[in-house]
């Protein structure tokens, strides 16, 4: 994670909303809509981790139940079983993408199947809607929505500060919410379902990073920033009388209540001149502990100092590890030891150099010691020792000189937790990913702890651009923050990420069509080059020269055969180059700002587009013309490609509600265009390998089509359209890029603005065969018959509940068109979710039956759903399936 966070899919989507104009070219009336959706398993290209992980939230009173929040990319739960991390908010779709921005989480010790969500990325105009807080009453599996009157911030400074929302540990009906931009305190009585402002609250926070920010994005009043209960003050099912509230104000930042948030009454003796980023009590000890820096963070913070308060005397002790003069850096990341009082732990989560810091303490602050000291500078000696095997790329193909070492301890490590079941077992998050040890003791005993990664599921990245080679690596992605990775295998985090140079954010590559060994990329960086090449495939890398006034990378194209490229960087105008990009020339006729794409057959053809003008080169970009063509999208929010195979074959997505905005084909090279009258939305496209027997490639699109967002994908260019992803399966916004795998059939690379690269691969093993069952034409009995078999499996069980995955098969030789799945229960467990499936129960006995989208299922292929459900004594497994009357087979 570096210190700029502004993602360019969310100013993209900004621009999206900029006015166009109505669309003056041909349209095609043919064409056909049809949302019969196929069956798809959705995975991620394995990075683990990428961003930054503000908090870790532990259950108090259900062992190994945790949950982690990111800025940008949802929250996550820990499944202990695989000791990886489930996605908990995939279900956001296009409309609330800012949803998908978590300011806070909280579980409920009371209710462990409870859990809350404070959603909302951006305060300012960025985020056009209002925060949110989420309930699930599964875990996550599900969840209702209460809608607030005022925007929410995930993404924005003082994010690592909190949490800001918390359950009365007591009387769970009762939570608050610390709110941003002078909204002050909230409070809901009824589980979240609805929320009042606390009237009385007398301080509503004023801390701003930077006031003079007219975007409103460093200038907004980081508000109210933790609650904290003192559960000793309170009995079962009756409201905790002890509150503590910490406020974004320098002067003023701690607030209790005595009478269950009646009244509220300004600590006495406080320190002034920081802001509290966290406030954790211990009731055994009776101590809330305080850490304290002088800015908001999670970048910025000079000094800081950890402060102890009385519970009982009001006495306060300033505990800091070292002395404030001593700190270059804040204190944030806070735990103690719910297994032995007085083990206290805090982070130096602003130090960026040499290393973060850990500070440990067992007798309740009056002595510390450091996860390193200096033996002679600059050399360290580590109390750890790191184990980055499964994550290689934390490393960042560094070389540091001492005192700095590789991989670091961490940056913004403002989440720290000790497991409140296990002394042994610590996660605390970074910039980058979650790291955590399960031998924390050895620290006292004078012994190495070892610290690993533990991320794997939870995946953080934004996504600007990919790419997916007829040969060679199946997909090249460029990333914000971490650059960007060439994924040999799918389902294995890369050795490293591209280096020589190291972005820290790619924003645009492109191949060599007939030459995909040619590979380019461009980016953002501090100092340095802003372009590179590859002659291996992005194996290996190294830079190219900017021509004079670069500042950022822009996009690229490279020639269908690798001997030239176009770069259309930020800073200066459209440039062009023969070879390797030793020397570029301006190029005439296009407008600096303008987005290029080479022609996939022609070497020397390339093609531009800016405000509703597409531009033409046949000079190898040396001067482009203006097509003729109007009616194109008015504002910059498009994305195009050229197909492969086929000269001047070329397709255009993009617009804004207001004007403009669909699906655009070209086949002269952008001299005319057809906007497709079946696609109503449509923000980008590619191309895969062709279904079985059609003669054009795949289409796929992340688009609106018949009035549903989703993922499309079209066999009969662009004909009809099928929706491949679900409702639990959106992902807030992928307009960012999208591409087919020209060498697997239906498998399709979609962008996410902070969940990763997602992939989805058909259960049509048949190539695109078959037919719709939508349509009143098609012959085909929906009555499945021939074999099946099923696979039941409990993935999650707590007390008094549990979830499951069922996955059926076509082991017959015909294809299903509908489905329906029975079975009994053998200990009368009842079902209360399920998803991906339809589910009624007559007593014991369940029906599943397909939804729209998952009707089809081809000989040879599965299908997938899921449900949570009640048990009670004993959860056994159902020993019997039936689809219609066949018995399944059950593995």
């Amino acid at each position: 994670m570096r210190r700029t966070r502004i993602l360019t899919a969310v100013l993209a989507l900004a621009a999206g909303l900029l006015a166009g104009t109505p669309p003056a070219l041909a349209a095609d009336s043919t064409a056909k809509v049809s949302l019969a959706a196929d069956t798809y398993t959705w995975k991620n290209a394995r990075i683990d981790g990428g961003g930054f992980v503000p908090g870790i939230v532990f259950n108090r009173s259900e062992k190994n139940l945790a949950y982690a929040r990111t800025d940008i990319g949802g929250a996550y739960r820990w499944q202990q079983s695989s000791k990886t991390w489930t996605p908990l908010l995939d279900s956001v779709g296009w409309d609330d993408w800012g949803h998908t921005g978590v300011v806070s989480l909280a579980s409920d010790a009371v209710d462990p199947n409870k859990v809350y969500a404070a959603v909302g990325t951006y305060t300012n105009s960025w985020d056009p809607k209002n925060g949110a807080v989420m309930r699930s009453s599964n875990r996550g599996a599900s969840w209702q929505k209460a809608d607030l009157p005022f925007k929410l911030g995930g993404n924005m400074p003082g994010r690592g500060m909190g949490e800001r929302l918390a359950v009365d540990p007591n009387k769970n009906s009762v939570l608050y919410l610390g709110a941003p931009s002078g909204k002050g305190l909230w409070r809901s009585t009824d589980s979240g379902v609805s929320w009042s402002q606390v009237a009385n609250f007398p301080n509503v926070g004023n801390y701003q990073q930077d006031p003079s920010d007219t975007s409103g994005y460093a200038s907004d009043n980081q508000g109210i920033v933790w609650v904290t209960f003192d559960e000793s003050t309170g009995t079962s099912g009756n409201a905790t009388r002890a509150i503590y509230v910490g406020v974004a104000d320098l002067q003023n930042s701690v607030y209790r209540s005595t009478d269950a948030g009646a009244t509220w009454t300004r600590l006495a003796g406080q320190p002034t001149g920081y802001l509290a980023h966290k406030g954790v009590l211990d009731a055994a000890g009776g101590y809330l502990y305080l850490s304290y820096s002088d800015k908001g963070g999670p970048y910025d913070g000079g000094k800081g100092q950890v402060w102890r308060y009385a519970t009982a005397t009001g006495a306060w002790t300033n505990i800091s590890p070292v002395a404030e003069a001593d700190t270059y850096y804040g204190f944030s990341g806070l735990t103690v030891d719910r297994q032995k009082p007085g083990t206290v732990m805090a982070t130096a989560y602003s130090s960026w150099w040499p290393d973060t810091q850990i500070f440990r303490s067992t007798d309740s602050g009056a002595t510390w010691t450091r996860a390193w000291d200096y033996t002679s500078y600059p050399n360290r000696a580590n109390r750890y020792t790191m184990d980055v095997s499964s994550s290689p790329w934390l490393a960042w193909g560094a070389n540091p000189s001492p005192p700095e070492q590789t991989p670091k301890l961490g940056w913004m490590t403002e989440s720290l937790e000790i497991d409140p079941f296990d002394s042994n077992r610590m996660m605390y998050g970074t910039g980058a990913t979650v790291y955590g040890t399960e031998n924390l003791t050895n620290w006292d005993s004078g012994g190495q702890f070892t610290i690993k990664p533990m991320v794997q599921g939870l995946e953080e990245t934004a996504v600007n651009d990919l790419a997916s080679p007829p040969s060679g690596a199946p997909l090249l992605s460029a990333l914000g923050d971490v650059g960007g990775f060439r994924h040999t295998d799918l389902s294995k985090v890369p050795s490293m990420m591209f280096t020589s140079p190291n972005f820290t954010t790619t924003t645009s590559l492109d191949f060599a069509e007939t030459n995909a060994n040619t590979v380019v990329r461009v980016g953002n960086l501090d100092s340095g080059p802003h372009i590179a090449f590859s002659t291996d495939n992005g194996a290996n890398w190294f830079a190219g020269t900017d021509p004079s006034g670069v500042s950022g990378g822009g996009t690229v194209a490279a020639a269908s055969d690798g001997s030239r490229f176009v770069w259309s960087p930020d800073g200066t105008g459209v440039q062009y180059t023969t070879g390797f990009g030793s020397s570029w020339s301006a190029s005439s006729g296009i407008p600096t700002g303008a987005i290029v794409e080479s022609d996939r057959v022609d070497a020397k053809t390339f093609y531009g587009f800016k405000s509703g003008k597409f531009y033409v080169s046949t000079d190898g970009g040396a001067t482009f013309t203006a097509s003729a063509a109007t009616g194109l999208p008015s504002g910059d929010s498009v994305r195009f490609k050229a197909l492969p195979g086929v000269k001047g074959d070329v397709w255009l997505a993009g617009g804004a509600a207001d004007g403009a905005y669909g699906l655009w084909h070209s086949t002269d090279g952008g001299a005319n265009w057809t906007k497709l009258s079946n696609v109503d939305q449509a923000d980008a496209i590619g191309f895969g390998k062709a279904a079985t027997g059609a003669s054009y490639q795949t289409l796929y699109t992340s688009a609106k089509i018949g009035g549903v967002r989703g993922i499309f994908r079209s066999t009969d260019k662009g004909a009809t359209w099928t929706r491949i992803n679900d409702d639990a399966h959106q992902w807030g916004w992928t307009g960012a890029a999208i591409t087919g795998d020209p060498r697997v059939y239906g498998r399709v690379y979609v962008s996410t603005n902070g969940r990763g690269v997602i992939y989805g691969d058909t259960s049509d093993t048949s190539g695109g065969g078959g037919t719709d069952p939508t349509d009143p034409t098609d012959p085909t009995d929906p009555t499945p018959t021939g074999a099946c078999a099923v696979t039941y499996k409990i993935t999650n069980q707590w007390s008094g509940g549990f979830q499951a995955d069922v996955q059926l098969s076509n082991t017959g030789s015909s294809a299903w068109t509908g489905w329906s799945l029975g079975w009994t229960f053998p200990n009368a467990q009842t079902i209360s979710q399920t998803w991906n499936a339809e589910s009624t129960q007559s007593g014991s006995t369940v029906t599943a039956k397909n939804v729209g989208w998952n009707a089809n299922v081809a000989a040879g292929s599965s299908v997938s759903f899921g449900f949570t459900g009640s048990w009670s004594g004993t959860n056994g497994k159902p020993t019997a399936f039936k689809v219609g009357d066949q018995a399944c087979t059950v593995a």
